[in-house]
């Protein structure tokens, strides 16, 4: 193990003791810290995390989704936080299924509220207690949550002008082109002396263009 990674293990094994019981696991992969801890206990580690001397991580860079459709329970909420005067980064993961909640993180990092805003319309995590859970990226009235996997490529709705009604109008999603089987080959399979389409040339218009 590399200096750098025995610091974070150290520092992992501290936030823990720190933490008395509410990290339920830490570990180092890859240069980098991660903590699993239940989200009931989210608020009190991010506390400890921002103000312990041995860590002092006051800066949010982000907070964000993950979805594991066939894991239950279903999505990881990350909080990534950088300490300036340590130069170091630590991940934590709070796992949640659909229905639960996760107490909101603001009223220890106030930048967090558009992070959860986010996370809230594009994977539906609900955040108790937050002063303002709206959409943030998606419009009024959007049906779903679109970085849930099982979200549909194509949408539910589409979005066009109406000129007659002179406003944007919402629609079901219409696939106007059913699919079709194109007749060349995929350029990851290579190419053949004989194109496809060119048997069907004249042999003769073939001689006087040659």
């Amino acid at each position: 193990m590399d200096e750098h990674s025995q610091t974070l293990q150290e520092l992992g094994e501290h936030i823990a003791k720190q933490c008395n019981g509410d990290v339920q696991d830490h570990s180092v992969a890859y240069g980098e810290l991660s903590l699993s801890v239940a989200a009931g206990n989210i608020q009190k580690v991010l506390r400890v995390l921002k103000t312990d001397t041995a860590c002092l991580f006051h800066v949010l860079i982000d907070v964000c989704g993950v979805d594991y459709p066939e894991r239950s329970p279903r999505f990881d909420v990350v909080y990534n936080l950088l300490s300036l005067k340590r130069n170091l980064r630590v991940r934590v993961k709070v796992a949640v299924d659909e229905d639960d909640q996760v107490p909101t993180v603001t009223s220890v990092f106030p930048g967090a509220g558009w992070y959860e805003r986010e996370v809230w319309d594009l994977y539906g995590i609900f955040f108790s207690d937050h002063p303002d859970l709206r959409r943030i990226l998606t419009d009024y009235g959007f049906d779903g949550h679109p970085l849930r996997k099982d979200f549909p490529l194509t949408g539910h709705v589409e979005v066009r002008y109406d000129d007659e009604q002179r406003r944007v109008v919402y629609e079901p999603v219409k696939l106007t082109q059913e699919f079709r089987n194109f007749d060349f080959l995929s350029p990851w399979e290579g190419m053949t002396p004989t194109l496809p389409g060119d048997e069907k040339a004249d042999p003769e218009e073939k001689q006087e263009d040659a």
